[in-house]
Order: structure tokens, then C-alpha cells, then sequence
């Protein structure tokens, strides 16, 4: 699987200027253009991370397309790591409540 380099800008712990506190590290893609012209958008999780993070290298395990969205969300984690649909939806719940939003998971 093809390793990818995320530059977070929404550590764990930030709020946004709607209130939204992110329980999990979210950034962007670095060289990859999504949806809306800009570099693509993705959630992390690991499990061996628990702390705020400024970049991650990990492997695409899920894609969340938004209907309501002119863009996809990556879901990328650690080499090796699973994650069951239950449990993406529960870490990225705290933002994809707002969207009408459905996750595919990468084999």
C-alpha cells in the first residue's frame, strides 16, 4: 500500500470556529487535490496515537463520501491497523454528524 503524508492542521484537542473538538488528529493529503481545489482532507486514526500530531504516514483504509459535499474525507491509519465501520463511524462522528455521509472501506 502506498504511503501517504499528512500535514495536520486540526490537532487532537483543536476547536473549530463551530465548536467542533477534535478528538482525533484531521488534516490534509500533501500533493493530493480533493473535491473543493484544495489539498485532500483526511481523518487519522491509530491506535497507537494518542496525542496531538504535526504530520503522519499512513496507508488509506476508508473513503467518506458526502452527498451533501463537493468533497471526500481519506480515513488513513497506521500500516498494519484495522478498523471495523462501527468504529470509523464512532471516531469520525464528531464532524460527519453534520453531512450526509457514507464510509467505504478500503480492502
Amino acid at each position: 500500500m502506498e504511503m501517504l503524508h499528512v500535514i495536520v492542521d486540526r490537532p487532537i484537542g483543536y476547536i473549530d470556529a463551530f465548536g467542533n473538538h477534535y478528538p482525533i488528529n484531521y488534516g490534509y493529503v500533501a500533493g493530493v487535490m480533493g473535491g473543493d481545489g484544495e489539498e485532500q482532507d483526511a481523518y487519522i486514526l491509530s491506535k497507537s496515537v494518542t496525542q496531538p500530531l504535526e504530520t503522519f504516514k499512513g496507508v488509506l483504509i476508508a473513503v467518506i463520501k458526502r452527498a451533501d459535499d463537493v468533497e471526500d474525507k481519506w480515513v488513513i491509519s497506521s500500516p498494519g491497523e484495522n478498523f471495523s465501520l462501527a468504529e470509523i463511524t464512532k471516531a469520525v462522528y464528531f464532524i460527519e454528524r453534520h453531512f450526509n455521509s457514507r464510509i467505504i472501506l478500503i480492502e
